[in-house]
């Protein structure tokens, strides 16, 4: 029924995530273009070999190569999942949390610094351990837990002689003690469906990392502080891990904007890829205004 659509997907690496993908969109009979991020080109001055796309889908492993590609084909009028501003905010950690503040949504605390000795200043407030994280990043990679005052230095310290600009953007979060488990939501459009706790011994409980996954239930508290968090940064197609603080309850963590799924989709049984294309769809088709 939707062989008049005819869309894009925006790609670095041809995973298992988006074979899925790939394979519901042939399900659903629509015609799409595989778009290699590294060989695609945009002429500003002339959108419209790329007009022909009623929606494009991003998914680059690279954040900087998507990104960019959103923000020009936004700007030709071209509708994408996700759209730039949730790309920038999400992508950005201190823009997410930032997004979250402002929205009232729980969270560990945050601390924000621009140079090593206001950093330090920062930390000591905050009290050890606290963890050191890049603004830009995933996988849980240069995601540092700072025990005391050297360790503070000598990572300030590194971070500085790195030489990128984002490196000297102090983002420091409270250290959570975690049940030895996070969870990470799937809020597709306005709907959590589906959700797993990520195991690990190590503090860092990212996939990419070791952890193991296992379904959890996704309870109306869950629900709820998801779709607030994902309403807050703009909405759409959303990863988002969720802390249970000893204390306080539930806390997002951080929201990824171009998630991953090989181990979630066999563990929970949910159709993520599905579930995705038809929000996808209903973009194309106008049913849902994203731009």
């Amino acid at each position: 029924m939707n062989r008049a659509l005819h869309v894009g997907v925006i790609y670095s690496r041809v995973r298992v995530e988006e074979k899925w993908i790939f394979n519901a969109l042939e399900q659903r009979g629509v015609t799409y273009d595989l778009l290699d991020d590294r060989t695609i080109y945009f002429d500003l001055q002339n959108p419209a070999p790329w007009k022909k796309y009623a929606a494009v889908l991003e998914r680059s492993i690279s954040f900087g190569r998507g990104l960019y590609a959103v923000k020009v084909l936004n700007a030709m009028g071209i509708p994408t999942v996700n759209t730039a501003a949730v790309a920038e905010t999400c992508g950005d950690k201190l823009a997410t949390s930032a997004a979250l503040a402002k929205a009232g949504i729980p969270q560990p605390r945050i601390l924000a610094a621009f140079s090593t000795e206001s950093a330090l200043q920062a930390i000591e407030e905050l009290g050890y351990p606290v963890v050191l994280k890049p603004v830009v990043g995933s996988w849980g990679r240069m995601v540092s837990k700072v025990n005391d005052r050297d360790a503070a230095e000598a990572l300030l310290e590194h971070k500085e002689t790195l030489g990128s600009y984002q490196h000297t953007i102090y983002y420091i979060q409270e250290y959570v003690e975690k049940p030895g488990r996070d969870i990470r939501v799937f809020v597709v459009g306005d709907e959590a469906i589906a959700a797993i706790y990520r195991k690990s011994e190590h503090w860092i409980t990212n996939t990419a990392r070791g952890a193991s996954g296992e379904n959890c239930p996704i309870t109306p508290e869950l629900s709820d502080i998801c779709l607030k968090a994902a309403q807050a940064v703009g909405g759409g197609v959303l990863a988002i891990d969720v802390f249970e603080h000893p204390e306080r309850g539930l806390e997002v963590n951080e929201i990824n904007h171009t998630m991953e799924f090989h181990t979630s989709y066999p563990i929970t049984g949910v159709d993520i890829p599905g579930k995705l294309v038809d929000y996808f769809l209903k973009v194309a088709q106008g049913e849902i205004k994203v731009i």
